[in-house]
C-alpha cells in the first residue's frame, strides 16, 4: 500500500481540530485473492481534509479519495463534491484543468456515438443532462422492456435541508426527504451498498436460470468506478485498475467491489461508469483503470465527472 498524500481545505474557523481515525481491515476476498491492508489513520485540520489512498491488490490496482465531511453540521461549501458535463466528450485530466478542480471521478452513462448523456444529471438545482433527450437510447427496441428502470436509476444527490447540505444516495423518482431539496445530482447505477439493485436498475436480467442481459459484466472481473458515503457523511471515491500482466482476468467483480467498499466503512455505494471509462484524476496526475490486449492503458474521454475544486 503506498501512502501519497494529503490536502487540507483552511475554511477560515478559528483553531478547530477535528481528528477523525478511519480503521481499516480489509479481508482476503475468496474470489479474487485480494490482501489486507494496513489500518489508515487521518487527521483532519480545520474541518475538512481528503485524502488519496493506492492499494496494490493482487488482481487490482485500486486507487481511493477519501473527501471527509466539511464539519459536523455540513454547513461549511468552501470544497466539496460537484458534478460537471462537457459539450464534448474530455478526459478526466481536461475537466480538471478546465474546472480548476483538485480532483475528477468519472461519473455518469453516455452514449459515445452520439456523445449524450445516458444518465440524469442536476447542478445548481436544474437539470442539465436527461437520458429521454438521448434518442438512440429511448428508440432502441432492445431496450423497451427495460426503459423504466434505465430511467429510474440510482444518483448521488447532494440535499439542501434549510441551511444544511448532505449528500445521499437514492432513486432517480425517489422523493426528497422533508424540508430538503435537491442542488446537485449524478446518475450512474446500480446501487450497490447497502444492497445490490442490478435486476432493478435494468442492468441484468435472468430468465429460467439464463442470463439474457447482463450490460455491466456484473460477474466478470474489470475496471470500475464507484462513490460511497460513509455514517459520518464523509465521501469516497473509488476507481479499479486492471493490471497490464494479468489481462483478461483482473479488476474487480460488482460484489467484489461492493464488498471492498464496505470493508472501508463504506454503508452507501452506488457503482458509476466502468470499464473502458474508469479513470481518475488527482493532484496533477491521471489514472486509467482499463487495459487492452496488448495491456495498455484505455485513455478514453467521458461525458461527465465528480469534480473536487475549492468553492471559495
Amino acid at each position: 500500500m503506498r501512502r501519497i498524500g494529503m490536502l487540507s481545505f483552511v475554511l477560515g474557523v478559528g483553531g478547530a481540530i477535528l481528528t477523525l481515525f478511519f480503521h481499516i481491515l480489509l479481508p482476503s476476498f475468496s474470489s479474487s485473492s485480494l490482501s489486507v491492508a494496513k489500518p489508515l489513520s487521518l487527521s483532519i485540520a480545520d474541518s475538512t481534509a481528503i485524502q488519496y489512498q493506492a492499494y496494490s491488490l493482487p488482481q487490482a490496482n485500486v486507487h481511493t479519495l477519501l473527501i471527509a465531511a466539511n464539519d459536523p453540521l455540513r454547513m461549511s461549501r468552501s470544497a466539496r463534491a460537484t458534478p460537471a458535463i462537457s459539450p464534448n466528450l474530455e478526459t478526466v485530466e481536461q475537466f480538471a484543468q478546465r474546472e480548476g478542480a483538485v480532483a475528477t471521478l468519472n461519473a455518469g452513462f453516455f452514449d459515445p456515438l452520439n456523445q449524450k448523456s445516458t444518465s440524469y444529471i442536476t447542478l445548481n438545482g436544474e437539470v442539465i443532462a436527461d437520458p429521454r433527450q438521448n434518442e438512440r437510447l429511448m428508440e432502441n427496441p432492445d431496450l423497451f422492456p427495460y426503459l423504466d428502470r434505465i430511467l429510474n436509476r440510482t444518483e448521488l444527490r447532494r440535499y439542501r435541508c434549510q441551511q444544511l447540505d448532505r449528500f445521499d444516495v437514492a432513486r432517480h423518482l425517489d422523493p426528497s426527504p422533508a424540508g430538503c431539496e435537491i442542488v446537485d445530482a449524478i446518475g450512474g447505477g446500480p446501487q450497490l451498498l447497502p444492497e445490490m439493485t442490478l435486476e432493478q436498475e435494468g442492468f441484468f436480467d435472468a430468465q429460467g436460470g439464463e442470463v439474457i442481459r447482463d450490460s455491466l459484466g456484473s460477474r466478470q472481473p474489470n475496471a470500475r468506478t464507484a462513490v460511497g458515503l460513509t455514517l459520518d457523511g464523509n465521501m469516497l471515491w473509488v476507481m479499479v485498475a486492471q493490471k497490464p500482466e494479468l489481462l483478461g482476468s483482473s479488476g474487480m467483480t460488482l460484489a467484489e467491489l461492493a464488498e471492498f467498499m464496505k470493508t472501508l466503512g463504506v454503508n452507501k455505494a452506488m457503482n458509476l461508469d466502468g470499464g473502458s471509462s474508469s479513470s481518475f484524476y488527482y493532484d496533477g496526475k491521471a489514472f486509467y483503470g482499463k487495459v487492452d490486449g496488448q495491456g495498455e492503458r484505455v485513455e478514453r474521454s467521458v461525458k461527465s465527472v465528480l469534480l473536487l475544486k475549492d468553492m471559495g
